[in-house]
């Protein structure tokens, strides 16, 4: 079998590269700051900045290097067994509410498209959820009936363009998708025009409540302001404790060239078999770049992350025998116990703290929503849509307890539990008989250390315990990572924050005595 790039890199991160911009080196000041730079914080600081508002942006990596910079750029008001579950556990207003919020996001992007001139392979497609099983029929009939009792124009259908027979599929018209970084690198140009200021390479590692509000930075450097968005995917600074409400996953994601014939004219998604998600972009020779997604785990569990690779290749292979595979990446997700994302003022944090968050795996949509509803609060307009998102929200928090319990169980489950195991490869000196790629946790005299060896047969040894709560990592064979199974926190071989809400980097320790 052929190798595929292991170089991690999407391929809208290669054929849309955004501009560069410094860290932060002096102290500033302005009216709102906006930490993150992925859809979410840059949609936001675009919609402020065009309200007349002087905006900083800071972002610890790159801009939209996370989560944005790895999607598959699906533009839908269409999510898997949606409707019906928020039927179900909140009512029919609050799937109204979602389906029109989701849909103005989308007509938002169709619109700062036609006002900016922005070229993003921009394309109306259907949107659908499938299944393959006759066992999954009864539910996806439920689901077009609630998405269509909702407004959305959805049917039930047997009849699909892919290439394999599916038992049912509820389908939506007139959604759309796009190229996300050529988007985002037109809002990042208007959003310099407008004067707006942006910080790659910087950290915010303390945030100082109060009116204005002041962050402190690894660089040393200080922003204050009135208004702070936390954008961060999983919020860094967590007054409310939100992280109990938030459930992690990550998938895996696979791409290459494929005939304008065999393209399966549509965007699809089934929960069958580890997730399956297929949709297409256009190539400047005519053809369609085929990008399937799927193998969805939670981090740091240990699972075999090459051996859900190969799966997902087989399964594309098998399905798309004319498909030439060239990419492969992977994107983390987390969602929020009653289904429903976190938008809005951060609970305990004070009147001028926002935060995004929990988009399920639909952040295209849910990112330009939150960055229109955190505007309009900020600009002090009534809550939009009457606040369904609101992170303070108690109700649906309730109804949702058995899943907050269960989720707050693993993670306690982990942070005991994974300090009690036997670690190692199940051999007198798991260090030694590390091969080449491989890594592994150890018991080590300073605690639980975590190895990994190089193709070059080097040692690199860090800490395994996440600094953010305390949770012992694990790591993944792929990617090449030490990943956190409690919050989701990610780190380099070298100990290095990838993903939060970790703020520090894992303790570099001694790989042959721990």
């Amino acid at each position: 079998m052929k190798r595929l790039s292991d170089s991690g890199r999407s391929y809208w991160t290669e054929t849309a590269p955004l501009p560069s911009f410094p860290s932060l080196a002096d102290a500033a000041e302005a009216d709102a700051v906006v930490v993150g730079a992925g859809i979410a914080g840059l949609n936001t600081a675009w919609e402020l900045a065009r309200a007349g508002l002087d905006v900083v942006v800071l972002e610890a990596d790159r801009l939209a290097g996370g989560v944005t910079g790895h999607t598959t750029g699906k533009l839908t008001a269409l999510h898997p067994r949606v409707y019906d579950t928020l039927r179900t556990g909140h009512g029919d207003d609050a799937a109204r509410r979602y389906a029109a919020s989701q849909s103005a996001a989308l007509r938002r992007v169709v619109e700062v498209v036609d006002e900016l001139g922005i070229s993003c392979d921009l394309e109306r497609r259907p949107a659908l959820t499938y299944c393959r099983r006759p066992e999954g029929v009864a539910a996806l009939r439920a689901e077009a009936e609630a998405a269509r009792a909702a407004g959305l124009a959805a049917s039930f259908v047997t009849e699909t363009g892919l290439p394999f027979p599916v038992a049912g599929a509820v389908r939506v018209e007139h959604q759309a998708q796009f190229h996300p970084l050529a988007y985002l690198r037109a809002l990042v140009d208007d959003l310099v025009a407008l004067g707006g200021r942006i910080h790659e390479g910087t950290r915010v590692v303390e945030l100082h409540r109060g009116d204005p509000c002041r962050l402190a930075t690894d660089t040393g450097a200080t922003v204050s302001a009135r208004h702070v968005v936390v954008a961060t995917h999983h919020p860094v600074f967590d007054h409310a404790l939100l992280a109990t409400r938030l459930t992690q996953h990550r998938d895996l994601v696979i791409a290459g060239p494929l005939p304008a014939p065999r393209d399966p004219d549509g965007m699809y998604i089934t929960e069958e078999d580890g997730k399956r998600s297929v949709r297409t972009a256009p190539l400047p020779d005519g053809g369609r770049l085929l990008i399937v997604t799927g193998e969805a785990f939670k981090p740091g569990t240990g699972e075999d992350t090459e051996a859900g690779y190969a799966r997902l290749r087989d399964w594309t292979e098998q399905h798309f025998p004319e498909v030439t595979l060239t990419h492969r990446w992977a994107a983390q997700d987390n969602s929020a116990t009653d289904t429903l994302p976190l938008v809005g003022r951060m609970p305990a944090a004070g009147e001028n703290v926002y935060v995004a968050t929990g988009f399920a795996g639909w952040g295209m949509t849910g990112g330009v929503m939150a960055g229109s509803a955190i505007a309009a609060l900020v600009r002090g307009e009534r809550e939009p849509w009457a606040g369904l998102y609101a992170p303070g929200r108690l109700g649906p928090a309730l109804r949702s307890a058995p899943a907050l319990l269960k989720e707050q169980w693993e993670t306690g489950k982990h942070f005991v539990g994974d300090r009690l195991k036997t670690f190692g490869t199940g051999t007198d000196d798991p260090v030694r008989d590390l091969r080449p790629g491989e890594g592994t946790v150890v018991r080590a005299k300073g605690g639980p250390c975590a190895v990994h060896r190089d193709d070059q047969g080097g040692l690199h040894a860090v800490s395994a315990v996440c600094t953010h709560l305390g949770c012992v990592v694990a790591f993944n064979n792929a990617e090449r990572t030490w990943e956190c199974p409690c919050h989701g926190s990610r780190f380099d071989i070298d100990g290095t924050v990838l993903q939060g809400p970790a703020l520090t980097p894992l303790e570099r320790r001694d790989p042959e005595g721990g």
